[in-house]
C-alpha cells in the first residue's frame, strides 16, 4: 500500500458554516457538530476509516513464506499480489477526488469505496481458501480500486470537519493511525496463522486468516456508514451548503507545469520504489540473512510503520517551523541509501537500521508532498497530485513484479543493489531540483521565516492596492 498514503493535499476548500440555534440533544457537548467534543469523536470514527485497508495491504508481507509455501508460488508471482494492487490506481488516482466531489459526494463514495475494499479482501481469501492464483489476484485488484480513493474520502472528510481549526494535527493523527493498522497486521497475522494451524494446515489455513482482514475491512465499512450518518445530521443541523471544488482534474494542466514539478514526480517513484516492495519482501530477507525466527522478522519488518506513525506528525509539524524542504528531502533519501547499504553489506542487528529507515521515510514523505503546492497554481493542485499518485502506483507495479523476478533468479544481494540503485537516482533527482530551485530564487529551500516575511509583504501590498481603489 503504497503510503496511501495520507500525505496527500485536501480536495475541498474553506467554508463557513452559518450561525444557527441548536436545541435538545444538538446543542450538548457530544452531540453539537460544532463543539470540539462531537468533533473529536468524529475524529476517532474518522480514524478507523482507512484502518481496514492499511491493515490488509501488507497482508502479503506479514505472510510471505506461508504464502509462498501453501500456495506452490514464486516470489515474483508473491509480488503480483502488490502490483494489481497498484494497477487500477493507475488511473483511479486522477478521478477518485472528482467522483468523490462531483458523482458521488464523500459520504456515499466512502461507503462505495469501502466496500470494494472488504469485497477484495474477500475474494482474495477464497482464492488463498481454493487455491486459485488468479482469484487472489483479481481479489487485490478489486481491493486496490477502493483502497487509494478510500483515503481521498477520508481527508475530504478531515477537511470538512476540521478545516479552519486543526487541520494539519489531524492529517497527522489519520497517517499516524493508518501506520498502526499496518504494524498490527505485521505482528498479529503470523500468530494468527500459527494459531489456526491446529485446525487447518496450508492454503486453507492461508484462507481463514486471511479473512480476519476482511473482518478489518467490515469495521471501517461500519465507520463509512456512521460518517455518513452524521456528516449528513451535521449538514441537516448546521444548515450546510454544499461544497464545491477548485480542485477538478485538468490533465490540459499538464503543459504549465515546469521541471521541478517533474522532479518531484522522479523523486516520489523512485524513493518509495525502495521502501514498499522492500517491505514487502522483508520477512523471507530478515530471516533468510539475519537467522531470525518468522515473529521477530515480522517485528523487524513493521518498525518502518511503527516509527512512521509517530515520527510523521512531529516531522511535519518541525518542517512548518524550519522550512528548507529539499534539504530534508536529501537528508531522507541519503540516510535512506546508508540504511539499505547497512542491511545489504553488513549483518548488523537489522533492528537499528530498520528504526532509523522509518525516520527518514517521516522525514521525507513530510518534505516532498507539501512542495508540490509551491511549484503549481492553486487550481491545478488536483492534477498535480493526480499525477504523482499515478507515477507512483506505477513505478511500485512495475518494481514490486521485478523486485520478485530479482529474488528468483538473483537473490536478495542483488534486490538490496537494485533498491539503492533507485534510490541514488531519487538522490540526483533531488540534488538538481536544489540547483534549479536556487538559480530560480529558492522558492522550495526557504526558511519558515523567509516564507513568513514574503506572505506578510504580499499581503501589506494587496491592502495598500485595496486602499488605494477605494
Amino acid at each position: 500500500m503504497s503510503t496511501k498514503e495520507t500525505e496527500k493535499t485536501p480536495l475541498f476548500r474553506t467554508y463557513d458554516e452559518p450561525e444557527v440555534e441548536l436545541a435538545g440533544c444538538g446543542a450538548t457537548l457530544p452531540c453539537n457538530p460544532k463543539r470540539g467534543l462531537h468533533r473529536y469523536l468524529i475524529l476517532i470514527i474518522m480514524c478507523f476509516l482507512s484502518f481496514g485497508s492499511y491493515f490488509c495491504y501488507d497482508n502479503p508481507a506479514a505472510l510471505q513464506d506461508n504464502m509462498t509455501r501453501d500456495l506452490g508460488i514464486s516470489v515474483s508471482q508473491f509480488m503480483g499480489f502488490y502490483a494489481w494492487y497498484s494497477w487500477p490506481n493507475v488511473i483511479l488516482c486522477f478521478f477518485g477526488g472528482f467522483l468523490i466531489d462531483r458523482v458521488m459526494g464523500v459520504r456515499l463514495g466512502a461507503v462505495i469505496f469501502s466496500l470494494f475494499v472488504t469485497a477484495g479482501q474477500v475474494v482474495f481469501a477464497l482464492g488463498s481458501f481454493t487455491n486459485k492464483y488468479w482469484l487472489m489476484c483479481a481479489g487485490r485488484f478489486i481491493f486496490g480500486i477502493g483502497g487509494e480513493s478510500l483515503a481521498v474520502a477520508q481527508n475530504t472528510y478531515a477537511v470538512k470537519w476540521f478545516q479552519g481549526r486543526e487541520l494539519n494535527m489531524v492529517f497527522g493523527l489519520q497517517l499516524s493511525f493508518s501506520r498502526v493498522g499496518s504494524t498490527v497486521n505485521m505482528n498479529v497475522m503470523q500468530p494468527l496463522y500459527t494459531f489456526i494451524e491446529k485446525w487447518s494446515t496450508g492454503y486453507k489455513c492461508l484462507g481463514i486468516a486471511l479473512l480476519v482482514g476482511a473482518v478489518m475491512c467490515i469495521l471501517s465499512l461500519l465507520c463509512a456508514l456512521a460518517l455518513g450518518y452524521f456528516d449528513k445530521r451535521a449538514d441537516r443541523v448546521l444548515k450546510r451548503a454544499k461544497i464545491s471544488t477548485d480542485e477538478m482534474i485538468r490533465i490540459r494542466d499538464v503543459k504549465d507545469f515546469g521541471f521541478k514539478f517533474w522532479l518531484l514526480c522522479v523523486i516520489c517513484v523512485a524513493y518509495y520504489v525502495a521502501v514498499f516492495p522492500f517491505i514487502g519482501l522483508g520477512l523471507v530477507f530478515f530471516e533468510m540473512k539475519f537467522g531470525l525466527e518468522p515473529g521477530t522478522a515480522n517485528t523487524v519488518n513493521s518498525l518502518v510503520y511503527i516509527i512512521s506513525a509517530i515520527a510523521s506528525p512531529v516531522f511535519g509539524f518541525l518542517i512548518d517551523k524550519i522550512g528548507k524542504n529539499v534539504f530534508w528531502v536529501i537528508l531522507g533519501i541519503t540516510v535512506t541509501i546508508g540504511c539499505h547499504a547497512l542491511m545489504a553489506f553488513t549483518f548488523a542487528t537489522p533492528f537499528a537500521a530498520m528504526a532509523i529507515l522509518g525516520l527518514a521515510y517521516s522525514v521525507l514523505a513530510s518534505a516532498l508532498w507539501p512542495m508540490a503546492s509551491m511549484v503549481v497554481k492553486q487550481h491545478q493542485l488536483g492534477t498535480a497530485y493526480g499525477i504523482m499518485q499515478a507515477i507512483q502506483n506505477l513505478g511500485l507495479a512495475t518494481i514490486a513484479i521485478a523486485a520478485g523476478s530479482i529474488v528468483d533468479t538473483k537473490g536478495y544481494l542483488i534486490l538490496e543493489v537494485f533498491f539503492l540503485a533507485w534510490l541514488c537516482i531519487a538522490l540526483i533527482a533531488a540534488v538538481l531540483l536544489y540547483l534549479i530551485d536556487e538559480a530560480q530564487g529558492g522558492v522550495l529551500n526557504k526558511s519558515a521565516g523567509q516564507r513568513k516575511a514574503e506572505r506578510e509583504k504580499l499581503e501589506e501590498e494587496q491592502n495598500r492596492e485595496k486602499a488605494a481603489i477605494n
